[in-house]
């Protein structure tokens, strides 16, 4: 039996054959890295792979990793190569071992989609240790606040973690996650979340049978913030007191933005906004989307993929706190493994004639959410874009109509798709969106359009806009946030084997019904953000309300009834009944302000909520507010620059 992988990539080799030879072959003529093996652990190597192909190609190229006589782990996959003479050239691979120290294996694969030819090689790289004796080592990596800490190999059977303080001032220090020991191998670990320019104390903890010992201590000196990156000034609104959850005492903000003039990078700050970590590629757009609770994060990233005519959200990225790219994959990929399940709405945009026949449809781009869930598996939402015929949704122009829908694309570890879910087949497409949002190409906030002009209605239906995913882990469903439908799903996912059908819906005009205990004149939420379960599931729903319909003109909103305690944004907490169908809320508080746009919500270990309202405009500018509650009170807020995401955080090991 093929795997998804396989078949979906024969599929596509079959739709872009052309006059591809019987007998095409695809022939590697150098891997190269940039600095010779053997490398220390935390050398950045770079490789660089040429092919030729006796086809006009095109050839793309996948980079797997992994130690000698283990299994490898897809690292980098297929994208294209450039093309110059008769020589392919892939993408430059970027690998940042982090231990352990061993010879590890890095396998290319490259593939021909027109000929279907593929050809492969495995080179061997030894990583040697940091620490070549019994002293632990702190080394320095690309990012001036992330330090390597590496220690001698402990006994198997025990587990060691990392801690590290700040040599001056106050606190109590911070630690790693534990991992599991070997008795061979050293240990080396990211320390992240300290100061610029400051002096920090690291020691190895060893936990034996629940006893644990500290080993030595090493000295470690964190760089100032680099002088070629703008980070922004972060206004102390209300400061911490006694109510302010201080157990959590990081925020991290997902603050690069879509304007040019203000790409930011993403970073983690304490509480009273001085900056602790920070993430951004030189000038990309990225979209950080989720922390990771091994230290790493999940991003989506502009870049190049098989779609040329657009960069916009064509990359997911894994980054390890130093900024290394764990793991990557594409829209081609994404396309080819979709097809293969029978996902005839995801295939490329670049395929389809101009102008797109109705019924024609593609998948764009991702966007808004990138998540993991517990067993490993990882899921993304990636736009389509699917041709109706004149008058669909009141178009007027009498042309075909271009509608925007979405689709969940859930993969495993190996982030090969396992499962997916096609917004056009379970949900009616004649409910437009409740403001009638549209995009054009280009405009802010849509995704990348292929199939409008060429005779299709100027204006695409923004139907969905999907804006985020959780795994409920009671059932093993899937939680589907609709920003341009005021709705959320619970979609039958049942842990991968489920039908997609919609199990109820909760929103104005949906399948729940609303226990307005508090007499609210608009009781639900509308193009809401970020809906999660606390607890781990087991809590109630949270949700940021940013209130677009129930302010917007009449007759569907308040209108120009609209004054100064009416027009805000509302952090929300929600407890659903699925025996009576009902919502009950247990908090729906204004914040004070209004973010037309973004938005997270988040219950932290002592009771109180944090909110961000990351797109408040003003006359001043764009703004970004992270708030905390205490019952009907703020206790925490902080003013940055407009964002997506922001949490509040143990530590950067932690997604609480």
């Amino acid at each position: 039996m093929r795997t998804a992988t396989q078949r979906g990539f024969r599929l596509l080799g079959t739709i872009l054959t052309l006059t591809a030879p019987v007998f095409a072959t695809v022939t590697i003529k150098s891997i190269t890295p940039s600095v010779a093996s053997p490398q220390v652990i935390g050398t950045s190597i770079t490789w660089t792979v040429t092919a030729t192909d006796t086809n006009p190609g095109p050839l793309t190229f996948q980079f797997n990793v992994g130690q000698t006589g283990k299994t490898l782990s897809m690292v980098k996959d297929y994208n294209l190569g450039t093309l110059s003479g008769s020589t392919w050239t892939a993408q430059p691979f970027v690998w940042v071992p982090t231990g352990p120290e061993a010879t590890y294996h890095i396998e290319v694969v490259i593939k021909d989609f027109s000929s279907g030819e593929t050809s492969s090689k495995i080179v061997s790289y030894s990583v040697t240790p940091l620490v070549t004796g019994s002293t632990p080592v702190a080394a320095a990596t690309g990012n001036p606040l992330v330090a390597l800490f590496s220690a001698p190999a402990c006994a198997s059977g025990s587990t060691m973690r990392a801690f590290f303080q700040r040599q001056s001032g106050t606190g109590s220090g911070s630690t790693t996650p534990f991992v599991k020991c070997d008795g061979v191998h050293t240990m080396t670990f990211e320390i992240a979340g300290m100061y610029a320019s400051s002096h920090y104390a690291i020691h190895a903890q060893t936990n034996t049978g629940g006893k644990i010992t500290n080993g030595p201590s090493v000295a470690f000196t964190t760089g100032p913030l680099p002088s070629n990156i703008s980070f922004p000034a972060l206004n102390v609104i209300v400061p911490t007191n006694s109510n302010t959850d201080t157990a959590e005492p990081f925020v991290l903000w997902g603050i690069n933005t879509l304007n040019p003039s203000t790409l930011y990078h993403d970073e983690a700050t304490d509480l009273s906004g001085h900056v602790m970590w920070y993430y951004g590629a030189p000038g990309q757009f990225d979209l950080l989307t989720r922390p990771l609770a091994n230290g790493g994060m999940l991003i989506i990233q502009n870049g190049a993929s098989w779609n040329n005519e657009s960069q916009i959200g064509q990359l997911l990225h894994q980054i390890d706190l130093a900024g290394n790219v764990v793991k990557e994959t594409n829209t081609g990929v994404i396309q080819t493994e979709l097809l293969a399940l029978g996902a005839t709405d995801g295939g490329p945009c670049t395929t389809i004639p101009q102008p797109a026949p109705v019924g024609s449809a593609c998948l764009g781009g991702f966007h808004h959410e990138l998540t993991t869930f517990p067993n490993g598996d990882v899921a993304a939402l990636a736009s389509v874009e699917k041709i109706f015929p004149p008058g669909t949704q009141g178009d007027t122009s009498g042309l075909p109509v271009d509608v925007i829908g979405d689709m969940i694309v859930v993969m495993n570890s190996n982030w090969q798709v396992i499962w997916y879910w096609d917004s056009f087949q379970f949900l009616d497409v004649n409910r437009p969106a409740v403001l009638g949002e549209t995009c054009t190409d280009g405009a802010s906030g849509c995704p990348p359009t292929f199939l409008l002009g060429h005779g299709i209605a100027p204006l695409a239906k923004d139907w969905l806009h999907g804006n985020s995913l959780y795994y409920w882990s009671q059932n093993g469903d899937i939680i589907f946030s609709m920003k341009h439908q005021d709705w959320v799903d619970k979609i039958d996912y049942n842990n991968g084997t489920g039908t997609g059908d919609v199990l109820w819906t909760m929103g104005v005009d949906g399948t729940l019904s609303f226990n307005n205990i508090n007499d609210d004149p608009w009781p639900w939420f509308s193009h809401q953000h970020d809906v999660t379960i606390a607890t781990n599931g087991t809590g109630p729903f949270l949700l940021f309300d940013n209130g677009d319909t129930r302010i917007s003109p009449p007759p569907l909103g308040l209108g120009t009834a609209c004054g100064p305690n009416d027009c805000y944004s509302r952090g929300m907490a929600l407890t659903v009944d699925e025996n009576t169908m009902t919502v009950t809320p247990v908090l729906s508080l204004s914040l004070g302000n209004y973010s037309s746009a973004d938005g997270s919500a988040q219950l932290l270990s002592n009771g109180n909520y944090f909110f961000a309202s990351p797109l408040v405009v003003s006359l001043s500018g764009e703004s970004n507010y992270a708030i905390e509650v205490q019952g009907n009170t703020q206790v925490l807020s902080l003013q940055g620059p407009q964002g997506y995401r922001s949490w509040q955080l143990v530590s950067l090991y932690s997604t609480n």
